[in-house]
């Protein structure tokens, strides 16, 4: 008999892959939802198809079931094209056209705040307002920056699929009114079908369940691709992405979503969705039939799954946070101590360190050096550097400690 052996990442990484199977198989069985036909290509997709992949933010991909079917994008390529823009333009100048607010209607409403702006970028005006935002002189020069921004987060080339696109385009009659409002506003800053050409191409973009889970993974690992190693966006446009997909990723079903599944996500009429748990991993799934509000019924469910058993929900509260010291050396013989940190210094950490601190200061009455040694921290936050830095200065100011520190991060 032969015994095949495999490596702890190996035996690893088939946990995970098993984990993310089970899902599929389990969402296999939910027979709810029907395919898209308002965009007549759409129709043609295989209700059966179900799949599912899983990248972390430290590069390593997990799939099951039909991970690798292609199928467009569609409002998917919304928060990221907002990132894109975001990224250009920043906050300010970006949100006097889009607003911050969910809309709690339909993903296609007429849904224009009193100054004119559409209520979000993930509902379709907002989007059609943002792909108008982007640089440049015609709408084939900034597709191209859509798509080079799109396939970057992606980690390889996209493509358009050319039938979907002429379909979007036959019959976006609505997204064609959405546009001339916003321009009777004054605030569309192309004309209607300059506007819409760049977002119906957009939205036909061919991807898989793999690609938005690359493409989620960098959202989620501040900007930078994990795959690649590329920065694609910046931190702050990261954020606010994920801000805007937590609360209007999912329409006007954003707020269940928010209370079941809890983290930021975005949902594609072509049967996709992404979702994001931020400093962790990117999740994409693909399963054709949407629910009522044009969420993917199968993918709804798999990420309400995968949120239960991986911890998935933000607001989830941790058992005990974990403590950033590794170990305290007293040295009675120098009347010295050192202090040892580990791992991520965020304020729940410090706040650890400090009080360390002052029972140090408290209880060995001889000291006269205090050591911090962070040699062994992989970041440290911005409050968390304050903090031990104002420390730092007032043991200094003592005749009697002098509080030193490690390496600097």
């Amino acid at each position: 008999m032969t015994v095949r052996t495999m490596s702890s990442a190996q035996v690893g990484a088939a946990s995970v892959r098993d984990g993310l199977g089970r899902v599929v198989e389990t969402a296999r069985t939910i027979d709810e939802g029907h395919v898209a036909d308002y965009i007549p290509e759409l129709s043609h997709a295989d209700p059966d198809l179900v799949g599912m992949s899983l990248v972390s933010v430290l590069g390593h991909r997990y799939d099951a079931g039909d991970a690798e079917a292609r199928f467009t994008i569609q409002s998917i390529s919304k928060p990221f094209v907002y990132a894109l823009v975001h990224a250009r333009l920043g906050r300010e100048a970006l949100h006097r056209r889009v607003g911050f607010e969910p809309s709690g209607e339909p993903f296609n409403a007429i849904s224009l705040d009193d100054a004119g702006r559409p209520a979000n970028p993930m509902i379709n005006a907002g989007a059609i307002m943002v792909s108008a935002l982007v640089d440049g002189a015609t709408p084939a020069s900034r597709f191209d920056v859509v798509l080079d921004g799109l396939s970057r987060f992606a980690g390889r080339a996209l493509s358009v699929d050319e039938a979907v696109h002429a379909s979007e385009a036959d019959t976006g009659h609505r997204n064609r009114a959405l546009a001339s409002l916003m321009r009777s506003t004054g605030l569309l800053p192309r004309e209607v079908d300059d506007a819409t050409d760049v977002y119906f191409r957009q939205c036909a973009v061919e991807v898989t369940a793999g690609d938005l889970a690359v493409m989620g993974a960098t959202l989620a690992n501040d900007g930078v691709n994990p795959i690649t190693g590329e920065r694609v966006t910046d931190p702050e446009s990261a954020q606010d992405t994920l801000s805007l997909m937590g609360s209007c990723g999912m329409y006007d079903r954003s707020g269940e979503w928010g209370v079941t599944v809890g983290f930021p996500a975005k949902s594609g009429v072509g049967g996709g969705i992404v979702a994001v748990k931020p400093g962790q991993f990117g999740v994409g799934t693909f399963a054709p039939p949407l629910d009522a509000a044009g969420n993917s019924a199968r993918g709804v469910a798999m990420l309400r799954r995968l949120s239960e058993e991986y911890g998935g929900h933000l607001l989830a509260h941790p058992s005990a946070p974990a403590s950033p010291i590794a170990d305290v050396v007293e040295d009675a013989g120098t009347d010295a101590v050192l202090l040892r940190l580990r791992g991520e210094l965020d304020f729940v950490a410090v706040e650890q360190v400090l009080h360390e601190i002052d029972r140090i200061e408290a209880t060995a009455s001889g000291v006269a050096v205090l050591t911090v040694d962070l040699t062994d921290v992989t970041r440290i936050t911005g409050v968390a550097r304050q903090l031990l830095g104002e420390a730092v200065d007032r043991t200094r100011g003592s005749a009697r400690q002098i509080l030193t520190i490690g390496p600097d991060r």
